[in-house]
């Protein structure tokens, strides 16, 4: 997994770049065969003024060719990088588990099984 962090109005320190890095590998971790990036942008959008304006956007590419993003905006941006890590990390999940559904979808419609009526 290939991963790409940037700040926007501040400087990124190593204490930001470690808490990211293990954030997004525990909330990753069991899709991590799936994906192939992750580019994560930290935004202090007022600058010195303050208030709620610390982004964190978050987009993961996965394999084959499948995009998730996640933008969390927070007074602290520690707490954006973990509702996001954390936001991301559910959506990946559900995006690989629609990615399986169509490919097995897809095989037995390819094998001549008839597929199953839902309700």
């Amino acid at each position: 997994m290939q991963l790409d962090i940037q700040s926007q109005g501040f400087d990124l320190t190593a204490g930001i770049r470690a808490h990211t890095r293990r954030r997004l590998a525990f909330a990753l971790g069991r899709s991590a065969l799936h994906v192939k990036r992750v580019a994560v942008q930290l935004i202090d959008i007022n600058g010195p003024r303050g208030g709620v304006d610390k982004r964190c956007r978050i987009r993961v590419l996965l394999r084959p060719s499948q995009e998730v993003v996640v933008e969390d905006t927070e007074l602290d941006l520690y707490t954006a990088i973990d509702r996001a890590a954390e936001r991301v990390g559910r959506a990946v999940v559900r995006q690989v588990r629609r990615l399986r559904q169509t490919a097995l979808a897809r095989a037995r419609t390819d094998a001549g099984v008839t597929p199953e009526p839902q309700g």
